[in-house]
């Protein structure tokens, strides 16, 4: 099975900025004009002030896990040459978190705390999804 058989995010308005900028190999997450609030995933208000004066800001890419799992079992035959994997809680550098997999280690060596930097899984010609190393 290839790439382009796992799950696939289905963008919506508030989202297909952040999507093609991850096409891009770009991070981007909303940042809040009024209170200056960064916030994942997209949103319509901003969840501090709310806000609509949201636009996109391009992350650093860098953070920690901040919590995560070794799934041991394929939840479907797409991800069966990927077990072990590692999905993972990342607290962003500018605050908010975001789910991701950690890749390209040992999983029993991720642990709490974790740096990480961001990376992008190429799954379709138009579509890639963000991981950390």
């Amino acid at each position: 099975m290839s790439a382009a058989d796992k799950l696939q995010p289905t963008p919506t308005p508030e989202s297909a900025a952040y999507w093609e900028a991850c096409n891009e190999g770009r991070l981007v997450i909303q940042r809040c004009g009024a209170c200056g609030h960064h916030q994942f995933y997209p949103r319509l208000l901003c969840t501090r002030c709310m806000s609509g004066d949201l636009g996109w800001h391009e992350a650093s890419g860098k953070g920690r896990v901040k919590s995560f799992t070794i799934i041991r079992r394929p939840v479907t035959e797409a991800y069966a040459d990927d077990v072990p994997y590692v999905v993972a809680l990342i607290e962003l550098a500018e605050g908010p978190t975001m789910m991701s997999n950690v890749v390209d280690c040992d999983p029993e060596t991720v642990a709490i705390g974790m740096a990480v930097g961001v990376d992008f899984e190429r799954r379709t010609e138009e579509l890639a999804v963000p991981v950390f190393r």
